[in-house]
């Protein structure tokens, strides 16, 4: 990088406002910075019909295009979602009431688990039976973990500081939540470079961020790795986080000259302050054997697809790796019905740069490839070398591979499926286990031990890890023990609503029904909706999602019947 080469006067003055202003966020008090939360939540709402369209609008489609969904979860949804998620724990805190309820911490067999989501009545009327349990690491005890939750606004507050975010360039809202991250759990004033892939979502960041752009506490800039490199390296930045690749990081830690392995082998980076990161990986999505019907493999079919083709796979949590059973009579049903689905779903683009290319690889390790969606997806049935480029690396485009393991017994093949997503697939994002009801209560141990040695910061029994993104209550990073030399998926953990301590936390686990309503009453696993709105195949997912937005940035009673009344038909 050559500094001399790039105009910087206005990243310089872009920090230089920022340190000025770092003092007086610091000094925001409470209330003010609930008020300021409650004003952003009505700014989402006027804002989000135009966030949405323009995300659609740069992927390729119409914004209203049944695919337009995604970005209304991904971009104006998520956004409420996670500021209302802030807002329910500092109104606690200003009530007087501890960050955690009572009950929410426990021990359980040595280890503290906190019970994060449901938080509130209008989470358990609109996601029923989705739940979300914060893992601590061994030896954090109960007393500890709430001691330490929302520490900066109980008496410890963090010292004025300048962060500067590298905002990824595929989900729209990841580069906002980011931002309300080092605002409200690390007490942090925010330069956020913009990825140049979704620049053009720079106007509505600076609308719904208004008032702290104003104040001096939040500022955008443009620019690719040259500015990103000098503003990482400014003198006046004291925190770094990044989305996006292990490659981005290594350019900014190590450099990218001759002497950068030299560096990282030594250990002797470029730059010494925090650095937190977010990275993405292979992310494997385990299937157990189990006694499924027919409507079960066409549910789990559509999660499954939901899982790798969400945002055409533009997702670092996108379910890549299909784990299930060789010796089970359910994997060619199962993979039928994936068929059925990516036949049934319509054309879109790969829009994110270097798709192709990274399609045309997957195609070249696998001419048979099954070709889907005018040969946009694509479904590699049998995967089996160490090596296929669909396990070394993250294709980050639409293609599923699957992987098929032994095991005569259920207890058998989750042991091999865990050794094999452990130590086989590179990151620790995210994975995804589905286990029919009955399986899990016929071979409760056996499940349990594999939920336990899963090492990701996200599992989702039954759930895409992906939601565990949106929710704001569910800390959102890789599993610990990545170090700077070695980065995998990333270090630390955003979007923790309840502020835990980053260092505490080993992971969180998602559960969510196994089947949807009504079939949902004969399994004991109910839930409200037939259909999930994530869901690709979710027929109204559009509105639903739309209003599930409007009803986030202002809940009230009279809006569920239309909110229902879509979600049920989906």
């Amino acid at each position: 990088m050559n500094p001399s080469a790039l105009d910087t006067s206005c990243l310089d003055r872009a920090v230089a406002e920022l340190r000025g202003s770092a003092a007086s966020w610091s000094a925001a008090p409470l209330t003010e910075r609930i008020a300021l939360l409650e004003r952003l939540l009505r700014r989402v709402d006027s804002g989000a019909a135009e966030l949405a369209a323009a995300g659609a609008r740069a992927k390729g489609y119409d914004p209203g295009s049944p695919w337009a969904a995604e970005d209304w979860s991904g971009g104006p949804w998520a956004l409420a979602q996670n500021a209302a998620a802030y807002l329910h724990v500092l109104r606690r805190v200003a009530a007087g009431r501890a960050p955690l309820a009572a009950n929410a911490v426990r021990e359980t067999a040595g280890r503290t688990r906190v019970d994060v989501f449901p938080a509130t009545g209008w989470d358990r009327l609109l996601l029923n039976r989705f739940s979300a349990q914060v893992w601590m690491r061994p030896g954090v005890t109960a007393e500890e973990t709430r001691d330490r939750a929302a520490s900066p606004y109980r008496g410890r507050p963090e010292p004025s500081a300048v962060a500067l975010v590298l905002g990824a360039g595929n989900v729209a809202a990841i580069t906002a939540l980011d931002i309300l991250h080092k605002l409200y759990a690390e007490g942090q004033v925010v330069v956020a470079k913009m990825n140049p892939v979704n620049a053009y979502l720079r106007p509505h960041f600076e609308h719904v961020f208004a008032e702290f752009v104003t104040r001096g506490w939040v500022r955008f800039v443009d620019g690719g790795a040259a500015e990103g490199g000098y503003l990482a390296h400014h003198a006046d930045i004291d925190a770094i986080h990044v989305t996006g690749s292990d490659r981005t990081h290594d350019a900014i830690v190590w450099g990218t000259d001759e002497d950068a392995g030299r560096r990282r082998a030594e250990d002797r980076p470029l730059i010494g302050k925090p650095f937190s990161s977010e990275l993405g990986g292979v992310s494997p999505c385990v299937v157990a054997p189990g006694p499924w019907s027919d409507a079960d493999f066409r549910f789990q079919a559509e999660h499954i697809v939901t899982s790798k083709m969400n945002n055409s796979g533009h997702n670092c949590i996108a379910g890549q790796i299909l784990v299930v059973p060789r010796d089970w009579d359910g994997t060619e049903k199962l993979l039928n019905e994936i068929r059925r689905v990516l036949r049934a779903l319509p054309s879109r683009a790969d829009y994110y740069p270097g798709a192709r290319e990274r399609l045309d690889a997957v195609l070249a390790a696998h001419p048979r490839a099954e070709r889907y969606g005018d040969g946009c997806r694509l479904l590699v049935p049998d995967v089996t070398g160490p090596d296929d480029v669909l396990v070394t690396d993250e294709v980050f485009a639409s293609a599923l591979g699957v992987v098929r393991l032994p095991g005569a017994t259920t207890a058998a093949f989750l042991r091999n499926a865990v050794d094999y997503a452990n130590d086989r697939l590179p990151g620790t994002l995210g994975a995804t286990l589905i286990v029919h009801p009955r399986t899990e209560r016929q071979d409760r141990a056996a499940v349990e031990t594999a939920v336990a040695d899963l090492r990701y910061g996200t599992l989702g029994v039954n759930c895409w890890s992906g939601v565990g993104f949106l929710l704001g209550f569910t800390p959102w990073g890789a599993f610990p023990g990545h170090t700077r030399q070695d980065i995998g998926s990333g270090i630390g953990f955003v979007h923790n609503a309840f502020m835990l301590r980053g260092e505490d936390i080993e992971k969180t686990v998602l559960r969510a029904p196994f089947t949807p309503a009504p079939r949902g009453l004969v399994t004991g696993d109910p839930s409200l909706s037939p259909r999930p709105p994530y869901f690709v195949t979710n027929r109204t997912a559009l509105t639903t999602v739309e209003r599930l937005t409007r009803f986030t940035t202002a809940p009230s009673p009279l809006r569920l019947p239309a909110l229902f009344a879509s979600a049920l038909r989906g």
